[in-house]
């Protein structure tokens, strides 16, 4: 899968600090000091992060839209799907382990191109795709889910929601993940509650496993997958997310290559199960037609359910991922602000709690915008349309970097992969349907205006990082 290599920097040969003893508490002090974000990521919290992110909402709404496409064998679009998301994985080990810094996407884009204004454009349409998920989200949140227990305006619902949100994201990154790990329980509790039920329908004789290679009639094979599978990517996508929180990991070097490759094993496989069992289940046009497939899949069998009692799982399930893609949104800001791409202001750190205050105000009160202007419909397809151009960048700019040497272990992927990664992710961009372009083009379109006006408002950007490469190694266990 690649390998741990050591690289050095020409200004290598301190001494590493360790991650414990009297070096780990004078490098904890040395960050107060300095004003820098918390390390509280162990190893556990950080795989659990990545497969609460990946198991995000997109699974429980999905399933149905990716049948529509493909037919009822949908679970070969989500293998494809997977496939093409652990090429772009690979390209983000190497990154976040080479350079463990808020900031992600944006920030290797940086370093490879130096070019502030394409870092920008990079920075912004990773913030919109959290930003918009987290305002879909929480208008499903507020929703027919919340309707089965109470009837409350979906808006102020999803407002009063990312409120709370945002309360979580400003107490502290420990308390988020360890309520992501919560979260990501139930959620992993509901899919799997799901898989026992429709396999007690299919043996139960109410279902029909021939269903699960049944293609849809009038494309090829191949196209019909491909179609399912640009649109499953995005119940995928997520595991990017993590590297945002790279500054806050206790040893990212380590950590961070089995975080993503298990937490994208450990998805693809409830996935690929979840999916293969519901199409047996319930017929695929019942699945294609419901807003809700999951809940379709709850009422069959011997073992069927409450609606209630799958609709409280769906709802843990939105929160966790809007919470996720909110911590996500505001550590890109503030690793940003960090490197000047944006104004200082956004990378002010709130002395007590050590969170990124002035980045969870500003991202919170533009998702509270998206919530409040209307639909979101298209911003599924438009998020992995700016997501999948992003993808690109960055599996370019692991070949662009392998010039970059550090003075601390990283790890390192076959060279071939990142090439595939970005070849693979320009084939996907051409199955995304046409009225995602626009209202992407849109929202870039709005990009380009708040960089000049940042550019105003900070001046030139300050293209010198290799103050980043001076990251001590941690002590190995």
């Amino acid at each position: 899968m690649g390998a741990i290599r050591r690289t050095l920097h020409p200004g290598a040969g301190r001494r590493p600090l360790h991650a414990g003893g009297t070096a780990g508490v004078e490098a904890e002090a040395q960050e107060r000091a300095e004003g820098g974000l918390k390390k509280a990521i162990g190893r556990n919290m950080l795989l659990f992060f990545v497969v609460g992110d990946v198991l995000g909402a997109g699974i429980y709404a999905l399933v149905g839209e990716v049948g529509g496409r493909v037919g009822g064998a949908i679970w070969t679009s989500f293998a494809v799907a997977l496939a093409l998301a652990f090429m772009t994985a690979f390209a983000y080990a190497e990154l976040v382990t080479k350079y463990p810094k808020a900031a992600g996407a944006a920030l290797y884009v940086n370093k490879a191109f130096r070019a502030p204004f394409l870092t920008f454009l990079v920075a912004f349409a990773v913030m919109c795709s959290g930003i918009t998920s987290a305002a879909t989200l929480s208008t499903a949140f507020g929703g027919d889910y919340l309707k089965q227990f109470i009837s409350v305006p979906t808006v102020t619902a999803a407002l009063v929601f990312i409120a709370i949100v945002a309360l979580i994201n400003f107490r502290g990154i420990s308390e988020s993940v360890r309520l992501n790990i919560a979260l990501t329980c139930i959620e992993l509790g509901g899919l799997l509650l799901i898989a026992v039920i429709a396999a007690a329908a299919v043996f139960n004789g109410d279902g029909d496993p021939g269903r699960a290679m049944e293609f849809k009639s009038g494309d090829s094979v191949p196209i019909a997958i491909l179609a399912g599978a640009a649109l499953a990517f995005y119940a995928l996508i997520g595991f990017e997310d993590s590297v945002n929180v790279a500054e806050e990991t206790k040893n990212p070097q380590r950590d961070y290559p089995r975080a993503l490759f298990g937490g994208l094993i450990a998805a693809g496989v409830i996935y690929l199960t979840v999916t293969v069992l519901a199409s047996m289940a319930v017929p695929t046009g019942t699945l294609a037609s419901s807003s809700g497939p999951l809940l379709e899949v709850a009422q069959v069998g011997p073992l069927a359910i409450s609606t209630k009692v799958f609709a409280a799982i769906a709802l843990f399930a939105v929160a966790n991922g809007a919470l996720i893609n909110m911590i996500m949104a505001s550590r890109l800001v503030y690793g940003m602000s960090r490197e000047g791409i944006v104004p200082r202001f956004f990378g002010g750190v709130h002395r007590d709690r050590r969170t990124p205050l002035a980045a969870i105000v500003f991202t919170t009160a533009l998702c509270m915008l998206l919530i409040a202007i209307g639909t979101l419909e298209k911003l599924a397809d438009t998020t992995v349309t700016l997501l999948l151009c992003v993808f690109i960048l960055v599996n370019v700019s692991v070949l662009v970097l392998r010039r970059d040497r550090v003075d601390h272990d990283h790890f390192r992927a076959p060279s071939l992969i990142p090439v595939v990664g970005a070849g693979v992710c320009a084939v996907l961009l051409t199955q995304q349907p046409g009225s995602s372009f626009p209202f992407a083009g849109g929202l870039m379109l709005l990009g380009v205006v708040l960089y000049f006006v940042s550019r105003l408002a900070t001046g030139p950007v300050d293209m010198d990082t290799s103050r980043l490469q001076k990251v001590e190694s941690p002590g190995k266990d």
